[in-house]
């Protein structure tokens, strides 16, 4: 039973990693468009590695296109990171740093329509701080919960 111990330990990790993660909704309930403050959205929240931007909006009326500080600055997406305007775009923040993103449709970035976040490398805040943390299944911790009485037998 010695051999479980790595094993269970490696799952109870990854359980703590799953539910320290959480799914930000960009604009909240107004989604990705115009008129929003992108700028006081993003202020009010702590972003980590793992975490994920959730974009919502009117597929090819908009788009979510991250480019770099200088696009950002000048609203250009001629040199994109990468681009999508299907309506719904998940983007894993998977390094630390500042992220940028602007809509694409001419006039939209220069009104607003852009957002740039800071992520830390470690987790500040508590993913419950997102308002929509990811939760682990019940099944999980309760797999979770019977490897560590097995190892422990």
């Amino acid at each position: 039973m010695a051999n479980a111990l790595p094993l269970v330990a490696l799952l109870v990790a990854g359980c703590a990693a799953l539910a320290s993660a959480a799914t930000y909704t960009v604009g909240d309930s107004q989604g990705w468009t115009t008129g929003v403050d992108y700028t006081s959205w993003a202020s009010a929240k702590s972003f980590g590695v793992g975490d994920k931007l959730a974009f919502s909006y009117v597929a090819k009326a908009h788009t979510v296109t991250e480019v770099s500080k200088s696009g950002y600055d000048s609203c250009s997406g001629a040199n994109a990171l990468s681009d999508d305007d299907t309506g719904s775009t998940t983007v894993p923040l998977a390094t630390p740093g500042t992220h940028y993103f602007i809509c694409n449709i001419p006039g939209h970035c220069a009104s607003g329509m852009k957002l740039a976040v800071t992520v830390s490398a470690t987790r500040s805040g508590t993913a419950a701080s997102a308002g929509t943390a990811l939760q682990v299944p019940a099944m999980m911790a309760s797999v979770a919960a019977a490897a560590v009485k097995l190892a422990l037998f």
